[in-house]
């Protein structure tokens, strides 16, 4: 594919954690560098995951809240018309609390009504209109986790949302790669030995762990252990793959994890 093609499409890297999208990511931008990266935490057109989003009173009140990092928070914030989008996880700083702060302004886990979500979402959907890019859990990953876990909002509900997000983009320059876990259970184990400290302790499962029990689903259904974790990432991995055939269709191309080869990726355009 030459550098003309790869700017008229745009490729989701999806698919559960531990899956193996970050490194997929790598792989495809060696492959096509012409291509803009969006990875979780950046600044990205459409999804606001690990960014603070504020109106212009909240922007100015963390500016004099934080008045010594007040110019780096300005570097890593993008204004779009009377909303500001912080990159705040991107900020490096001792500051206690910085970042706990920073969060309340994110859109996600449960901080905003279902109507709200429903509008932020659709609204930038809609607007976005370029080509060019690859994004990393931009499309169902963050919105899929939150609207199961803190709006509660059933499978086929889901299924409605994701048709007005993708009845909003041009099909002929939208790809999914999705990556199915065969085994969820062993990505878990993995991804757990991979984001623990120093001494081999666990960071990312206890916090995980805490996530979903605390959620409204997870509080209803009594879910604790890492059982109750693998249920859910089975069912959201299920719900991923219904909004890809249902919905998505050819416009998406599903690799198994960690087995795809560089031959997959070279033909990843040609589906």
């Amino acid at each position: 594919m030459t550098n003309s093609e790869n700017r008229k499409i745009n490729i989701w890297i999806e698919g559960l954690q531990g899956a193996g999208k970050s490194t997929l990511l790598q792989e495809i931008v060696k492959l096509y560098p012409e291509l803009t990266v969006c990875r979780e935490g950046d600044y990205s057109p459409v999804e606001l995951a690990w960014c603070a989003w504020l109106d212009k009173e909240q922007y100015e009140a963390v500016l004099n809240r934080y008045e010594t990092i007040s110019e780096e928070i300005k570097q890593w914030t993008v204004q779009e018309d009377d909303r500001f989008i912080i990159m705040y996880t991107r900020i490096l700083t001792d500051i206690p609390g910085f970042h706990q702060d920073l969060e309340q302004y994110e859109i996600y886990n449960g901080r905003k009504k279902y109507t709200e979500i429903k509008d932020i979402v659709s609204t930038r959907y809609k607007a976005f209109r370029d080509t060019g890019y690859v994004f990393e859990c931009s499309f169902l990953q963050n919105l899929t986790e939150d609207l199961i876990l803190f709006h509660e909002k059933s499978d086929e509900e889901i299924l409605d949302f994701y048709r007005i997000l993708y009845d909003a983009q041009d099909k002929e320059t939208f790809l999914i790669v999705y990556l199915y876990s065969e085994n969820v259970e062993e990505n878990i184990r993995i991804i757990s030995k991979e984001r623990s400290d120093t001494n081999g302790n666990p960071l990312w499962l206890p916090m995980m762990l805490e996530y979903l029990k605390n959620s409204p689903y997870g509080m209803h259904h009594k879910m604790e252990d890492v059982e109750d974790l693998i249920t859910h990432l089975h069912h959201r991995q299920e719900l991923e793959l219904r909004i890809i055939k249902e919905i998505v269709g050819e416009q998406a191309v599903i690799l198994k994890s960690k087995q795809w080869t560089k031959e997959n990726l070279e033909n990843l355009f040609i589906h």
